[in-house]
């Protein structure tokens, strides 16, 4: 990327070089383009669960559940955003915003997805957010088979960080949101269009709200959500 953009300005006759571009983007916030290290940590009082997708085939929707955390960048500071997504379809089924890192936002996304179906497994990272007694507890009371990645395993919740991608560079980076209420607000909108509207190569240029309930969303649903 630094390199590229380095090209492009060269040819319209700027003088820089790759550490100019470099602080450049910094100074403008452009460096989160990229994947950042995972927002959450592990606590080593926490219980931590097996990895149950080795050689798994996900071949259908509430087969396998995911979550993550991300931050999302505010005029003046900024919020954590977790969501909780079906890994067949892509089809996110909550999400939630807070200004800490507690687990509280986490169970509420999950409480909110469990509220429309189960999977039976779901997997996260070993972040001291999903492996919490009141999650871990929510699952299990659910009879939902609980998977985590092992450590080093970067590409184990690989939609996930592909969703994040795709999240910033179509919404959060278009926008500069004053207040988490005027996040809060966009982003449901977002999310509307993501799982209702958006075709997605990888699902043969379906939405993910199709893949999952198995025909296209309702013009009610586009307008209103869900």
């Amino acid at each position: 990327m630094i390199r590229r953009l380095t090209a492009w300005l060269r040819a319209r006759s700027y003088i820089v070089n790759p550490k100019r571009v470099r602080v450049l983007m910094r100074r403008m916030g452009l460096q989160a383009i990229y994947p950042h290290k995972r927002r959450s940590f592990s606590s080593p009082g926490h219980k931590r669960y097996p990895y149950l997708l080795e050689g798994l085939k996900i071949e259908r929707p509430d087969q396998v559940w995911v979550a993550d955390i991300t931050y999302i960048r505010l005029a003046h500071g900024f919020v954590y955003l977790v969501v909780v997504m079906d890994w067949y379809s892509r089809y996110v089924l909550s999400w939630e915003l807070s200004n800490t890192l507690d687990s509280r936002f986490c169970v509420e996304a999950l409480s909110k997805a469990l509220w429309s179906s189960r999977p039976e497994i779901f997997n996260t990272d070993q972040g001291v957010q999903f492996t919490a007694q009141e999650f871990s507890e929510l699952l299990s009371r659910n009879e939902v088979k609980i998977s985590m990645d092992g450590r080093g395993r970067v590409y184990d919740n690989i939609l996930v960080e592909r969703l994040w991608r795709t999240v910033k560079y179509e919404e959060v980076y278009l926008h500069e949101y004053q207040t988490v209420s005027e996040a809060r607000q966009s982003l449901e909108a977002y999310f509307r269009f993501y799982n209702a509207e958006r075709l997605h190569q990888g699902l043969g240029y379906r939405t993910p709200y199709e893949v999952y309930f198995g025909h296209p969303a309702s013009k009610k649903f586009v307008e209103l959500g869900n």
